[in-house]
C-alpha cells in the first residue's frame, strides 16, 4: 500500500516528523515549565487585566473557541493561577500539537500550533484480520485531529486482537504521513506473526480419569495433525477461566465435591510458537447422596407431599444440577398449590465414613419481593418478546432468583447473541425488584457449501441457507439443496418454536426428491408437505403430532429388467397420500440422574385414510441406551429398532413398505436384506422389520490429537411379510424372513471437514441371495 510519497521516503519523512515533534515538544515544555516555574513564584499576587486579546497560529480552530476553550474573556481580571489554568485547558483540548501563553502588558498572546487532520486512516500487513473490523476497533478517525496518545491505544487494540486470535507476537505501529494543509495520513503497519498454539495440554494430580479424558471437557485443544484449520488449539488466555470452569462442572457432576484446581501453568515455548499448558488438579474422593428428606418451616405447607416429587435415591452419584432439579420440581408444586415465596434451602450434611451427602430440603416463606419490571436493551434485531418469553415470570410476579438464573441460561442457550447479562437490582421500593438483560447482537444466519459422499448414493454437492433468528422473532428458516450422483433432494423447512407464545413448536417442510439409486431397477420421485406442532408432555418427554400430505411415484427405467411385482408399482403411477401421525419422545441423555448413562424412547404411529389413494398405519418404535465406562473412556451404546406396516386400502408398493439402510443394518447395501423378486432380484421391502445393534467405542493408544478412535460392533436384524401386496404372479424369496447377523469394526475419525467413519463388516449369518457390503464409508460436512 502506498500513500503520500513514494515508497521508503514517505516513511523516512513520517518518522522524521514524528521525532522532529517530540524535539519541538520537548524544547517548548521545558522552556514553558522554566518561565511558567519563575512566572508563578513573581506573580503569586499579581492580578492581570488584559483589554485585547491575541491569538497567533491557529488556521482550523477559530479565535473565539479557542478563548472558550481557554476560558478567558476581554476585560476580565486573573491571577497567574488563573492563567495557568487556562494553559492546562487548551493543552488538554487535544487539538494542539504546542500551546504557549504570554502576557505582553494589557495584551495577552496566545500563540498555538494545531495538531494535523487525519486524512486517511489505512493498514499495511493485515491478512488474518480485514480492514473492515479493523476499522471498528480503532478510535481514530478520519477528519478528525490526529492524537499521537489515541492512536498508540488504537494499536495496541490491533494487537489485542491479533493476541484473541492467538497470534502473541503480532506488533502494530502507528505511522504518519504528512500531507499538505496541515493533514496526514494515518498508516497502521502491522506484522501479525505466527499463531502461538498449545503444543501440549497435560495434568497433574488426576487419578481417576486420563489426560485424553479431561482434554475433551475442556475448551481448548491440543494441537494435532490439522492445526492450520483448528482455532481451538490457538492459545488464548481469556479461555483459561472458562476451562476452569468445565472442569469443576465435569468433576462435581460426577460426585467430586473436593475438587479443586490448584494452579494452571502456561509455559512457552523455547522457540516461543507454543505454550505447554499443565492443570494441577485434586481430585478428591467421590461421594453419593445418603438420606433425601423434606421438612417445612412454613405454616400450611406439607413436607410429605413435596416429599413425593423428590426423584433422587440414595446411592445415586452426588451432582448438583440434580439437586438444583429437585427444588425445581417442588417450586413447580408450589406454583400449582398457589403458594408464593416459597423458598427451598438444600442443607447438606456430609459422611465422610461411607462417603456420602445427606440432603435435607428445607421449605421455608422468603421474602415478599415482587418483579417491578423486565428491562431489555441491545437487542436490535430480536424482538423484545422473544427474550420475555425465556423468563418464567412476567411483571407482578413473585421473584425467585434461581428462576432469573435459569432464564439468562436460556437466553444464552439461544445462541442469538454474542454476550446476554442478566442482573436484577432494588426497584421503586425495597419490596419491587427490576431485571436488567443487557444483549449484543450476532449474526444467525448461514449460507453454507458442503460436500457429502457414502458408498450408497456417491459424490454429492450440498448448499445450505440457514436463518436461525429470522427477522428477530426467533423463528428458523432453512433452505436445502443436495444433489448426489443417484438421489437429488430439494427442501425448505420452517419452525416458529413458541406459537402463541407458548412452549407450542409449530414447523412446516416442504421437500421434493428424485432417486435413481443402482440397487434398484427403478427411479423414484415425490414431494412431501408436512406441517406439525411438538409440545412437552413431561421434563423429559416431548409429543409431536403432524399432518403429511405425499405424492410418490415409481418409474421404470428399462422394461425387460422389471420384475412383475415392480411392473405393477410402476402401472400404478402417482399415489397421493394424506395422514394424520404422532411421535413420543422420552429423552434422558442430558438431564438423567447419572451422567454418564441416558436412555432414549421413541414411539410413532401415521395414520393414511383423509383422503388420497392409499388407507395403512405405520407404527415405528425405538430404543436407545447409552452408558459410558472405564472412567468414561469406553462408550458402550445399544439400539432395539422396529416397525410394522398394516395396509388396508390402495396399492402396497416397494417405496410404502419398510427398507433397511446401513443405518438399521449395517454390513448390507440399502435394501440388501428382506423379501426379493425370484427373477430379476428387485428388493421389495417387508410390511414388518426387527433389528438391535450394539456398538463399543474405544481409544486405540493413538496420539489424541489424530483424533481416531476406533469402535466394535454387532448387528442383528430381520425384514419380512408381504402380506396385502400384489405380487401379480411374480414368485418371492425371503417372504417369511430370517434373522441376519452382522460383526463388525469400525475406524472413527474426527477431521476438521467432518466425522469419517470406515466400516469393515462380515455378515456371519445371511441369505444366498442377500447383497452384503464388507466396507462402507460415510464423509458429511458443510464448509
Amino acid at each position: 500500500m502506498r500513500l503520500g510519497l513514494e515508497g521508503g521516503a514517505a516513511k523516512r519523512q513520517g518518522r522524521a516528523y514524528i521525532a522532529t515533534g517530540l524535539l519541538q515538544a520537548f524544547v517548548f515544555c521545558a522552556a514553558t515549565a522554566t518561565s511558567y516555574t519563575y512566572f508563578t513564584a513573581e506573580a503569586q499576587a499579581q492580578t492581570y487585566r488584559f483589554d485585547s486579546v491575541i491569538v497567533e497560529g491557529n488556521a482550523r480552530i477559530g479565535q473565539s473557541a479557542i478563548l472558550s476553550q481557554a476560558g478567558i474573556a476581554r476585560g476580565q481580571n486573573l491571577s497567574a493561577g488563573q492563567l495557568n489554568d487556562a494553559y492546562q485547558r487548551l493543552v488538554a483540548s487535544g487539538l494542539f500539537e504546542s500551546v504557549a501563553i504570554a502576557p505582553q502588558g494589557n495584551t495577552l498572546r496566545i500563540t498555538v500550533v494545531e495538531l494535523p487532520t487525519i486524512n486517511r486512516i489505512s493498514f499495511e500487513g493485515n491478512r488474518r484480520i480485514k480492514d473492515d473490523a479493523l476499522t471498528a476497533l480503532v478510535s481514530s478517525s478520519e477528519r478528525r485531529v490526529f492524537n499521537p496518545s489515541l492512536a498508540e491505544k488504537d494499536a495496541a487494540a490491533i494487537a489485542e486482537a491479533y493476541s484473541n486470535e492467538g497470534r502473541l507476537a503480532a506488533r502494530v505501529t502507528p505511522r504518519v504521513i504528512k500531507r499538505r494543509d496541515n493533514r496526514v495520513d494515518l498508516v497502521f503497519e502491522i506484522f501479525e506473526g505466527d499463531i502461538v498454539e498449545v503444543e501440549r495440554l497435560s495434568f497433574v494430580g488426576n487419578r481417576v480419569f486420563s489426560d485424553s479424558r479431561l482434554r475433551r471437557v475442556l475448551g481448548t485443544k491440543q494441537a494435532g495433525l490439522f492445526r492450520t484449520l483448528i482455532k481451538a488449539d490457538t492459545f488464548v488466555a481469556d479461555r483459561i477461566e472458562a476451562d476452569k470452569q468445565m472442569l469443576r462442572d465435569f468433576y462435581l457432576s460426577r460426585g467430586y465435591v473436593d475438587f479443586r484446581i490448584n494452579s494452571v501453568n502456561a509455559e512457552l515455548t523455547q522457540e516461543r510458537d507454543g505454550y505447554f499448558l499443565v492443570f494441577n488438579v485434586q481430585e478428591g474422593q467421590q461421594f453419593k447422596f445418603g438420606q433425601v428428606t423434606t421438612v417445612s418451616e412454613m405454616p400450611g405447607v406439607d413436607a410429605d407431599e413435596y416429599q413425593a416429587v423428590t426423584k433422587i435415591r440414595p446411592g445415586v452419584v452426588y451432582s448438583p444440577a440434580l439437586v438444583e432439579q429437585e427444588i425445581s420440581r417442588m417450586e413447580a408444586l408450589a406454583i400449582r398449590n398457589t403458594v408464593d415465596f416459597m423458598r427451598v434451602e438444600p442443607r447438606i450434611t456430609r459422611n465422610d465414613r461411607d462417603l456420602t451427602l445427606d440432603i435435607e430440603f428445607v421449605i421455608s416463606r422468603g421474602p415478599r419481593v415482587f418483579v417491578e419490571r423486565i428491562d431489555i436493551e441491545g437487542n436490535t434485531t430480536t424482538l423484545d418478546r422473544v427474550i420475555r418469553r425465556q423468563f418464567p415470570v412476567a411483571e407482578g410476579d413473585p421473584f425467585n432468583p434461581r428462576e432469573i438464573r435459569e432464564s439468562a441460561e436460556r437466553i444464552r442457550a439461544l445462541d442469538y447473541f454474542e454476550t446476554a447479562q442478566v442482573n436484577a437490582r432494588e426497584g421503586s421500593s425495597p419490596e419491587q425488584v427490576i431485571v436488567d438483560v443487557d444483549v449484543a447482537e450476532k449474526p444467525t444466519g448461514s449460507l453454507s457449501f458442503g460436500g457429502t459422499f457414502s458408498t450408497a448414493n456417491g459424490f454429492g454437492l450440498a448448499i445450505s441457507f440457514v436463518e436461525r433468528n429470522f427477522v428477530g422473532r426467533g423463528q428458523s428458516l432453512k433452505l436445502d439443496f443436495s444433489s448426489a450422483e443417484e438421489a437429488e433432494t430439494y427442501g425448505i423447512s420452517f419452525r416458529e418454536p413458541a406459537l402463541l407464545g407458548r412452549d407450542l413448536g409449530f414447523g412446516l417442510q416442504l421437500s421434493y426428491s428424485e432417486s435413481e439409486s443402482s440397487s434398484y431397477t427403478f427411479d423414484t420421485e415425490s414431494l412431501i408437505f408436512q406441517p406439525s406442532l411438538d409440545f412437552p408432555l413431561s421434563e423429559n418427554g416431548r409429543l409431536s403430532v403432524r399432518y403429511t400430505a405425499e405424492s410418490i411415484e415409481v418409474l421404470g427405467r428399462d422394461p425387460s429388467e422389471n420384475g412383475v411385482i415392480i411392473d405393477d408399482d410402476i402401472a400404478a403411477g402417482a399415489q397421493f397420500r394424506s395422514s394424520v401421525g404422532y411421535t413420543y419422545t422420552y429423552d434422558t441423555r442430558r438431564s438423567g440422574l447419572d451422567p454418564t448413562a441416558g436412555v432414549l424412547l421413541q414411539f410413532g404411529q401415521d395414520f393414511a385414510g383423509l383422503g388420497g389413494d392409499s388407507k395403512f398405519i405405520r407404527t415405528t418404535g425405538k430404543v436407545v441406551g447409552q452408558k459410558r465406562i472405564f472412567n468414561d473412556e469406553v462408550i458402550l451404546s445399544a439400539t432395539l429398532e422396529g416397525g410394522v406396516l398394516s395396509w388396508s386400502e390402495g396399492n402396497n408398493r416397494a417405496i410404502d413398505r419398510f427398507i433397511l439402510g446401513p443405518n438399521i443394518m449395517r454390513g448390507f447395501e440399502p435394501g440388501g436384506i428382506g423379501p426379493r423378486d425370484a427373477n430379476n432380484g428387485d428388493a421389495l421391502g417387508g410390511n414388518m422389520f426387527l433389528s438391535a445393534r450394539f456398538e463399543a467405542e474405544f481409544p486405540l493408544g493413538l496420539p489424541e490429537e489424530y483424533g481416531i478412535r476406533g469402535a466394535v460392533f454387532y448387528d442383528v436384524g430381520n425384514l419380512w411379510d408381504l402380506s396385502d401386496v400384489n405380487l401379480n404372479g411374480g414368485s418371492v424369496q425371503g417372504e417369511d424372513g430370517s434373522f441376519r447377523h452382522v460383526l463388525g469394526l469400525s475406524i472413527l475419525w474426527d477431521t476438521p471437514i467432518g466425522p469419517l467413519r470406515f466400516n469393515f463388516t462380515d455378515a456371519i449369518k445371511k441369505e444366498d441371495f442377500d447383497r452384503d457390503q464388507s466396507f462402507d464409508l460415510t464423509l458429511s460436512t458443510s464448509f
